[in-house]
């Protein structure tokens, strides 16, 4: 965030102040209704992003089990609809360069996946 407003977007992991995550959601088969959508962060240490007094926790995966989860988006489903979707993940200490897998998981099941890489600043990177 810049103290105008304005958003900037940047690869240079010390610039970096927060991940915007956007996806579509489509949904074609539920009835409106409210729920929980899932965004697991890992970072390039291979660790799920997880600070449980920024609204981390745990979810059940239909596969995996018990997973931590950085963040989960509360998502107004209307059927036959596709939803934009936005989370943002703003942490205390700065991101590292490296290699991020963002995965989404709505229902228990993983429905998206991307990776986000954050590269090291300077005049030579």
């Amino acid at each position: 965030d810049k103290k105008n407003g304005e958003e900037k977007v940047t690869d240079k992991a010390k610039k970096v102040d927060k991940l915007k995550i956007t996806f579509d959601l489509s949904n074609r088969i539920a009835t409106d209704a409210q729920a929980d959508v899932y965004v697991c962060i890992t970072g390039p240490d291979g660790k799920i992003i997880s600070v449980p007094t920024m609204g981390s926790g745990t979810f059940t995966t239909r596969e995996e089990g018990d997973k931590a989860y950085t963040t989960k988006v509360p998502v107004q489903f209307e059927a036959g609809k596709v939803m934009p979707i936005t989370a943002d993940w703003k942490q205390d200490s700065g991101f590292a360069t490296g290699s991020y897998k963002i995965e989404i998981y709505h229902n228990g099941f993983k429905i998206g996946e991307a990776t986000k890489e954050l590269k090291k600043g300077g005049l030579f990177s």
